[in-house]
């Protein structure tokens, strides 16, 4: 069965046109043209993916993504910014919050199809990851969405989690942060804004990881791995 994707679009022309390809594609649509919709939607008909505009009337598409991603029944839907606005910043905030993917109007139905494949992809890769696996006094519950370090719950926001499972699940292997970008936040051509983005979170990971951030090791001028072995 394919999956349910939410249009959150207040314009009519963009959303006939995402509604027409992606039923084209076998992909079931919804769609919202506001805010209060978009969240209601989302946490009723839990979708499996979600096309969220940024310029909407009421509350704009960086406070939907920040509400989505800061609840536990909506934290782990993938949303896709769809935006006119071309600034770095905008996308940076946008991926911050925990938008998997950023596509800049005009686009191409046939990129947007590709990305939301993409998207998807990851995220069921992502599913073949145990339950619950116990590294060192780290113990990550991956159905939960969530950690804990000597027994007590750590906060992790939506990227730093998924950066940390796609470190542990390579198993040692040394991940570029061109890789991270491209597969955490859906960024396949790096710069420098855009791999210290990388950096940032790795630093505030580390802090939350506390005794345990011994096991983020930095491979100079390439990446990170995860270390397993004590």
């Amino acid at each position: 069965m394919k999956e349910t994707i939410l249009i959150v679009e207040d314009e009519k022309d963009i959303v006939k046109m995402l509604d027409y390809n992606l039923k084209k594609e076998g992909y079931k649509t919804l769609v919202a043209n506001d805010g209060e919709d978009a969240l209601d939607m989302a946490n009723t008909k839990l979708p499996d993916l979600i096309l969220l505009d940024l310029m909407l009337p009421g509350v704009d598409g960086l406070e939907i993504c920040k509400e989505l991603k800061s609840e536990r029944k909506t934290v782990a839907i993938p949303v896709i910014m769809l935006t006119a606005k071309a600034q770095e910043s905008d996308k940076i905030v946008g991926l911050e919050l925990g938008a998997d993917d950023y596509v800049t109007k005009p686009f191409s139905p046939r990129e947007l199809i590709a990305r939301i494949k993409a998207v998807l992809r990851r995220g069921k890769e992502n599913d073949k990851l145990p339950e619950i696996l116990k590294i060192g006094e780290l113990t990550i519950d991956f159905s939960k969405i969530a950690f804990t370090v000597k027994d007590k719950p750590v906060e992790l926001t939506s990227k730093e989690f998924e950066l940390l499972k796609t470190l542990i699940k390579v198993k040692g292997r040394v991940l570029s942060r061109d890789y991270l970008l491209d597969n955490i936040w859906g960024f396949n051509n790096a710069i420098e804004i855009q791999t210290r983005t990388v950096d940032v979170h790795i630093r505030t990971l580390r802090k939350k990881l506390k005794s345990e951030a011994k096991r983020i090791l930095t491979v100079k001028n390439y990446g990170y791995r995860f270390e397993y072995e004590d």
